[in-house]
This record gives structure tokens, C-alpha cells and sequence, in this order.
């Protein structure tokens, strides 16, 4: 039984790990997928950063060069070089009768000054039309791409989702066997161990009936460091000997402490009579040390009175 066990604790370990190996690499293949899917993301969104910055330089390169600029005329450094000069000869048509070249508030080139202008303006409205074309025509490639690739990107996605759903069958399906295998092999398991169990119960059951605990053993009771030692929790109880001896035992303390104690009666009589004796002599010497000391006293007076009566003589 324990090496069926042993072996079905092995099988589910290593399906268990199979199970696991096999979970990990396909969450490894999809964080591999994810991240190429992120990487082609970044590398196009720089593309089309560096797309729009290169048309946005061509075009101010091509379109924006400071000649085109409206107020280019006022600090254009070849203004005196492409100007006229003042007078060309003596003949010079511009040269009026007083000598006089250019008066104040004058505008000789008004009208072809305004017709340039005008032709520049409608230039310049023509080229942020075609600009405007342009950018709205990039846009629209640009979204166009980006859809196609979200497209893309939606089709992968769901295959990778098929093809998870389709691991996880697989690997539910190989789960459910396991477990119909583990159900069989722990019933046949319970089987095994209910009779071990009921085999076990019997032999106990025969081995206390013919135990020395039941049948009441007195031998078993004698612990093996001696006979004079004993298991309390197999005793059961002396024999009409041992209380025998117990109360021949118990006989012969009493007598002793009878002994004991006529003896501590005769030695406490004893005292009592040395201490009324001690006593005795004591109150004795009391009475003989007051009387000298009444004979002392009857003495002292005499001589008091003796003296008192010769200082009088004197």
C-alpha cells in the first residue's frame, strides 16, 4: 500500500509539474508576443515621427525660405545692391526739369507693386492649399496604416486567444483524467487501508483478550529495575502475604511508639522534677540574700545611730 501511494504521490507530482512547465511556457509565448506586438508599435509610431519631422523640414526648406516671406523687402541684405540708384546719367527720364529725383510722399511703383503683391499672395494661398493637400493626404495614409495595423494586431490577438482556449481544453481535459484516475486509485486506496484496518482491530482486540492486562497478570506490574519496583499503571492490587507483612509492620510501629513514648514521658517527668528542684534551691538563695541583706541594713543602722550619737557627744 505505501508504494502504491509513493508512486501515485510521484505521478501527481510530475503531472503537477507538467502542468505547470506547460502553464508557464504559454504564458512565456504570450509575454514574447506581447512584446513584439509593443516593440512593432514603437518602431512605427518612431517611423511616423520621423516621417512628419523630415516632410515638416522639406517643407520649410522648399516652402519657407525667408525669400518668400512677406516682409523679406525690409531687412533683405541685397535691398541696396538689387536697388536702383538714384540717377543713371544726365538723361535719366526720372530726372525732372526742377532736379529734383524723389519727393516725399510719392509712389511712382504703386500699381506694379500691388500687382506683385497680389500675384504673391495668390501664390501663397496656392502653395498652403497644396500643403494643406498634402498634410490631409499623409493623415490619411498614416490612419490608414494604423488601422490596417490595429487589424493585424486584432487578428493575432484572436488567434492567440484560440489557440489559449484550446491549451486550456487540453489541459482541463488532462486534468479531468487525472482526477478520474485519482478518485479510482484513492477508493481502491480507502478499500485497502478499511481492511488493514478491520485485520489490525482483530489482531488487537485477540491480543488484549489474551493480554496480561485483562487476564490480570501480576508479573507484569514488576518494572525492570527491580522487583522492588512497580508499574502503578499495571498494578493491580498486593497479595494477602504482602498484607500481612504490611500489618505485622504496622504492629510492631506502634509498639515502638508506644516505647517512644513512655520513654519522652519519663524524661519530660524527669525535667519537671529537676526544674521544681532548681526551683527550690533558687527561692532559698532568694530568702538567704534578702535576710543578709535585712542583717545588712540592722547593721548599717547601728552604726549610723552609733555615729550620730558620738558627733553629738562631741
Amino acid at each position: 500500500v505505501d508504494k502504491d501511494a509513493l508512486d501515485a504521490q510521484v505521478k501527481e507530482r510530475k503531472f503537477q509539474e507538467a502542468t505547470e512547465k506547460a502553464r508557464d511556457e504559454l504564458f512565456a509565448n504570450k509575454m514574447k508576443e506581447n512584446d513584439k506586438i509593443i516593440c512593432l508599435l514603437e518602431e512605427q509610431q518612431k517611423n511616423e515621427i520621423r516621417n512628419i519631422n523630415k516632410a515638416l523640414n522639406e517643407f520649410h526648406k522648399n516652402f519657407q525660405t525667408p525669400e518668400t516671406r512677406r516682409e523679406f523687402d525690409l531687412y533683405d541684405p541685397q535691398a541696396l545692391k538689387k536697388d536702383r540708384p538714384a540717377r543713371i546719367s544726365d538723361t535719366d527720364p526720372r530726372c525732372t526739369i526742377s532736379g529734383l529725383q524723389k519727393f516725399m510722399g510719392e509712389d511712382l511703383n504703386y500699381d506694379e507693386r500691388m500687382k506683385y503683391q497680389k500675384e504673391q499672395s495668390r501664390e501663397w494661398s496656392l502653395q498652403q492649399q497644396r500643403d494643406l493637400r498634402n498634410a490631409l493626404a499623409d493623415q490619411k495614409l498614416a490612419d490608414d496604416l494604423h488601422d490596417k495595423f490595429r487589424v493585424e494586431l486584432d487578428h493575432k490577438a484572436m488567434e492567440q486567444h484560440r489557440k489559449q482556449e484550446e491549451s486550456r481544453r487540453a489541459v482541463c481535459a488532462a486534468t479531468k483524467d487525472f482526477n478520474r484516475a485519482q478518485v479510482a486509485e484513492l477508493a481502491e486506496k480507502k478499500r485497502l487501508e478499511k481492511s488493514q484496518n478491520l485485520k489490525d482491530d482483530m489482531d488487537e482486540i485477540s491480543y488484549l483478550l489474551n493480554g496480561d492486562l485483562l487476564t490480570e497478570n501480576p508479573d507484569q506490574a514488576i518494572s525492570r529495575f527491580g522487583k522492588h519496583r512497580l508499574l502503578m499503571d499495571r498494578w493491580k492490587g498486593m497479595s494477602q502475604d504482602q498484607l500481612m507483612a504490611i500489618r505485622d509492620s504496622q504492629k510492631d510501629q506502634v509498639l515502638e511508639r508506644q516505647r517512644l513514648e513512655e520513654q519522652e514521658q519519663q524524661r519530660d517527668a524527669e525535667w519537671d522534677r529537676k526544674r521544681m528542684e532548681d526551683a527550690r534551691v533558687q527561692l532559698l538563695l532568694e530568702q538567704r540574700e534578702k535576710r543578709q541583706r535585712r542583717e545588712l541594713c540592722q547593721e548599717l543602722d547601728n552604726m549610723n545611730a552609733k555615729l550620730s550619737r558620738e558627733q553629738r557627744a562631741k
